[in-house]
């Protein structure tokens, strides 16, 4: 059964989703920060917007570190490509407009739910908040759906 949920073997994840964790856990026992990128977008607009949404105390005082969090994200990314290589290389058959249409839902999704996967996922679930438990099912059921759609009308 793990074949078929993980075609390209499961222990990437694995160590991937361990990173994560240690990371997200370090942040907040270290300084005392939450982690969630679709913040780290909202900050980033601070600074090119002047609209007063985005000039928000929070947003303004957090932007510096998000932005230092996100380019940490890339470069371990990249890192990780150099050490491992094709091994470990991500690929997929759905068109860029696909993708970039994709993205473009889970980030209004994001905004609307008030925060993304991985904080709500990561961190909500962490710190035992029943909103974020809610925010993951829903996540995970239109991911699922989304899958199935996709598959069946484009016969991917």
């Amino acid at each position: 059964m793990l074949d078929s949920l993980f075609p390209t073997g499961w222990s990437s994840f694995l160590i991937g989703g361990l990173m994560i964790g240690v990371g997200v856990g370090l942040m907040f026992m270290m300084f005392g920060r939450v982690v969630g990128l679709s913040t780290f977008f909202t900050s980033s607009w601070s600074w090119l917007s002047k609209k007063p949404y985005f000039q928000q105390d929070n947003f303004i005082e957090s932007r510096s570190w998000r932005l230092w969090c996100a380019i940490g994200l890339v470069c371990g990314a990249f890192i990780w490509k150099i050490l491992f290589g094709a091994e470990f290389n991500a690929d997929t058959s759905v068109s860029p407009i696909l993708l970039v249409i994709g993205g473009m839902l889970v980030g209004y999704g994001s905004r609307l739910s008030n925060g993304c996967t991985s904080g709500h996922g990561i961190c909500g679930l962490s710190s035992l908040s029943l909103p974020s438990l809610g925010a993951v099912m829903i996540f995970m059921l239109m991911a699922i759906g989304t899958a199935h759609l996709v598959t069946y009308f484009l016969g991917s």
